[in-house]
C-alpha cells in the first residue's frame, strides 16, 4: 500500500495525472446542487447550442437564396441534397415525405457532434441517456408506422417466407430479438465511440505535460482530432442511415 501511494504521489509529481472520464461528468450550469430531472446542465447548454448552431446555418444561412449562393447556403443546400438522396436510396420515393424527420435527426447528431471536438465543450452524443432517447423515439416512430401503414401484415417482417418452413418459427423468434435488440445498438454505438475518441485525445492530451513526450502527444493529437471529426460525421451518417433502413422496414415490411 505504501509503494502504491509513493507512486501515486511520484506520477502526480510528474504532471502524468489524468481523468480522461471527468469530461463527461454531467454538472449543474447553475450551482453545485445535484442533478435533478429539471435541472439545466452543461448536456442542456450544448444541446440548445446545437440547436442554435443548426437555425443559423438552415434558416439563416438560407434566407437570401441568392442564386450565386454564399458558403452557408452551399453547405445547407449540400446537406439537404445528401439527406434527401440517403433516403430515396434506402427507402424510395415512399420514405421521402418523413424527409424532415430524419434531416433534423442527421443535423442535429452531426452538430452535436461536430461541437463536441471545441476544447471545452461537452460532447451530448457521448451520453447513452442522450442517444438513447433519440434511438428509442426511432423505435417507436417506425414500430407505430408498420403497424398503421400494414396491420398485421406487419408481422411479416418477422417471418422469413424464402426460408424451409421448418425453420421459420426459429427464424421469426430471432428475428424478433434481433427487431428489439436495434434500440440498444442504435444507441450504444453511437455513444460509445463519441466516449472512446474524446477520452484517447483526453490521454493524449495529459501525456503533452510531459517534456519527454510532448512532441509525439501533440503529433498524436492531432492525428486523432482529424479522425475524431471524420468519425463524428460517420457516426451521424450511420445512425440516419440505420434510421432509414428501419424506416424502410416499416414501410415494406415482407421479406
Amino acid at each position: 500500500m505504501a509503494t502504491e501511494t509513493h507512486a501515486a504521489e511520484a506520477a502526480e509529481g510528474s504532471g502524468l495525472v489524468f481523468h480522461p472520464m471527468d469530461q463527461f461528468i454531467v454538472k449543474p450550469l447553475f450551482g453545485d446542487g445535484p442533478v435533478g430531472m429539471f435541472t439545466i446542465t452543461n448536456v442542456t447548454l450544448w444541446m440548445f447550442i446545437s440547436v442554435i448552431a443548426i437555425v443559423l446555418l438552415l434558416v439563416v444561412g438560407t434566407s437570401r437564396r441568392a442564386i450565386v449562393p454564399s458558403r452557408s447556403q452551399s453547405l445547407a443546400e449540400l446537406t439537404y441534397g445528401f439527406v434527401y438522396k440517403m433516403i430515396e436510396d434506402v427507402t424510395g420515393k415512399d420514405g421521402l415525405k418523413y424527409f424532415p424527420y430524419i434531416m433534423t435527426l442527421f443535423m442535429f447528431i452531426l452538430f452535436a457532434n461536430m461541437l463536441g471536438l471545441i476544447p471545452g465543450a461537452f460532447t451530448t452524443t457521448s451520453h447513452i441517456a442522450v442517444t438513447g432517447v433519440l434511438a428509442v423515439l426511432v423505435f417507436a416512430t417506425v414500430t407505430i408506422m408498420g403497424f398503421v401503414k400494414n396491420g398485421a401484415g406487419f408481422l411479416g417482417l418477422f417471418w422469413v417466407a424464402s426460408a424451409p418452413l421448418a425453420l421459420r418459427p426459429i427464424l421469426a423468434i430471432i428475428e424478433l430479438i434481433s427487431y428489439f435488440v436495434r434500440p440498444v445498438s442504435h444507441s450504444i454505438r453511437l455513444a460509445g465511440n463519441m466516449m472512446a475518441g474524446h477520452a484517447v485525445l483526453k490521454v493524449f492530451a495529459g501525456f503533452a505535460g510531459s517534456a519527454l513526450i510532448a512532441p509525439v502527444a501533440v503529433g498524436a493529437i492531432t492525428a486523432m482530432y482529424a479522425l475524431e471529426m471524420l468519425v463524428a460525421f460517420v457516426q451521424a451518417y450511420v445512425f440516419t442511415i440505420l434510421t432509414c433502413v428501419y424506416l424502410k422496414d416499416a414501410l415494406h415490411p415482407s421479406h
